[in-house]
């Protein structure tokens, strides 16, 4: 059934209350690798309670935060889940994430991308507590085979790489059992645990979840170039460009401009192949 792109963008927001305490930011963290020299004092800010902070790209988790992507049953958006990636996903910081929290988060289709043979669709989720909005968090939802209803081909706004090679250039390496760990943050999908359900997919074993790359780069970015700042982070966008399994190693390379960081993301153990592109991390 073609999409209704009026239909779903006059759709009312849906509202659900979230929480979450250090509990959940922990595990977040250690779903990203953290930890690692365990008794290392910049890692302790990640995996101890009392000098915790929050990595800002916990926003996608916080709450069981794919629940987002209910935004795919909104009126005037019928698809297959069969046909449906995720490909990017932007987070933007209003102030930083507290330790414990609870918040009204509000999610609507904000756009709806025709790409002719495929549609986009952006899910935004805006978060607020008590004392005012937390983050805006949009993930782009591209939906094969739903393109082709006349609508706008939105922004085509990819970074320009620079020619110089990059300041800092960092390997993480993906421990065997990471998928394992980082699904219990909430995305239960099992092409990233089930070997058997992976290789109906078309994948020679499960693959890592893309919001696990998408952390640890941020966390990279952090450590490296923000002086292990969580609070410098004003907003991070990605586009998934590729895979990446369990076991192998991230190569991020950085390119520090005046209140940015762009990023690339390869898989070093595969030439390099790509994992996240279009990656910048604005900063104060």
């Amino acid at each position: 059934m073609p999409i209704d792109a009026a239909k779903a963008l006059a759709a009312d927001p849906r509202k659900s209350e979230i929480s979450w305490d250090h509990k959940d930011v922990q595990l977040y963290h250690l779903g990203l690798g953290a930890g690692i020299p365990a008794n290392d004092p910049d890692e302790l800010r990640y995996t101890l309670e009392s000098k915790l902070h929050v990595l800002p790209s916990f926003a996608t988790v916080a709450g069981a935060g794919m629940a987002m992507l209910g935004g795919l049953g909104a009126p005037g958006i019928e698809v297959n889940l069969a046909h449906v990636l995720h490909g990017g996903h932007a987070v933007t910081l209003h102030r930083p994430i507290p330790v414990k929290g609870s918040a009204e988060s509000r999610s609507h289709v904000a756009a709806v991308y025709d790409k002719g043979k495929a549609a986009v669709i952006v899910l935004r989720s805006e978060v607020a507590d008590a004392d005012g909005p937390l983050w805006t968090s949009d993930a782009q939802i591209f939906i094969r085979g739903e393109g082709g209803f006349g609508g706008d081909r939105g922004p085509s706004d990819r970074p320009e790489m620079p020619e110089r090679a990059p300041e800092k250039t960092v390997e993480r390496t993906i421990r065997e059992e990471q998928a394992l760990l980082y699904r219990l943050s909430g995305d239960w999908n099992p092409l990233h645990a089930d070997p058997e359900f992976a290789k109906m997919a078309g994948f020679e074993k499960p693959i890592l979840h893309g919001l696990c790359s998408y952390g640890m780069t941020l966390k990279a970015v952090v450590d490296t170039l923000l002086d292990g700042d969580v609070s410098r982070v004003r907003s991070y966008r990605t586009r998934f460009a590729g895979i990446v399994f369990p076991g192998e190693t991230l190569r991020i390379r950085m390119w520090q401009e005046p209140g940015r960081v762009l990023v690339t993301v390869t898989a070093a153990d595969r030439e390099d192949a790509p994992v996240l592109a279009d990656t910048i991390v604005e900063h104060a």
